[in-house]
């Protein structure tokens, strides 16, 4: 479904990706893990094109995009739930679950709603609140939701699990293995949390100071002694952000 090849991105004179290929199948959830600054953020930004890859070629099934606006890039199937949650703090839950609609086919507007309270019910019942004053949760509940409203083939997700207690971190891994095993999105994750990441996906890459240094399947990277000392401690739990 994408296909990722040779981009290399310029922040000025910075180089942050350096010619990173990477694939997602139709149907998979493919997570990317490395450490802060690594380059994974810029990398699901230039998916969504911005910024513009200055070199390489981003296909999304079968199509070039690499080049087109960000507003063209959404309307192909493609959604984003940013890291930082980016919810519209002064709109209600509803408003912001209708902005993230605005791309897909108005007449489903009520089957979508009633689908995404049906995995996030805390959003029904503050479906008249205020974005800013939800909970941290409930606003990365919020940001799912949002995207989920745009009917996307593919999810594109950057650090779901940040800043979320341990109760929730299970509940939003369980979201994510929803939409894909039962409605069919196609994921790619961005996710500080290497161990829960990589149980969760079918194949990962490891992303090194703008490279990509290792791929394998989730299994086989949890396996993986550097993967290992670098993002899990002692194999559980955490992962070194």
């Amino acid at each position: 479904m994408l296909q990722i090849q040779d981009i290399h991105v310029f922040y000025g004179q910075i180089e942050a990706l350096r010619g990173v290929s990477l694939n997602v199948g139709r149907g998979e959830i493919v997570t990317l893990i490395g450490s802060n600054g690594a380059g994974k953020t810029t990398l699901l930004m230039t998916v969504c094109g911005t910024p513009t890859a200055r070199s390489g070629r981003i296909m999304l099934d079968g199509e070039d995009i690499t080049k087109k606006p960000t507003y063209e890039i959404m309307r192909h199937g493609l959604a984003h739930a940013p890291e930082g949650r980016r919810i519209f703090p002064r709109m209600t839950v509803f408003e912001n679950l209708q902005m993230g609609a605005t791309t897909a086919d108005s007449t489903k507007f009520a089957d979508d709603l009633e689908r995404v309270f049906a995995l996030f019910p805390i959003l029904k019942d503050r479906i008249g609140q205020r974005g800013g004053t939800l909970s941290g949760g409930e606003q990365q509940m919020l940001a799912i939701a949002r995207a989920l409203m745009a009917r996307p083939r593919l999810l594109l997700l950057d650090e779901p699990s940040l800043g979320l207690a341990p109760m929730l971190v299970k509940q939003i891994f369980a979201v994510i293995r929803e939409i894909n095993a039962n409605q069919g999105v196609t994921v790619l994750l961005v996710e500080q949390n290497a161990y829960h990441a990589l149980r969760l996906a079918h194949r990962g890459y490891v992303m090194v100071n703008g490279l990509l240094s290792l791929t394998g399947t989730g299994a086989e990277l949890l396996a993986n002694p550097e993967v290992r000392k670098a993002y899990l401690e002692g194999g559980h739990g955490t992962a070194a952000a």
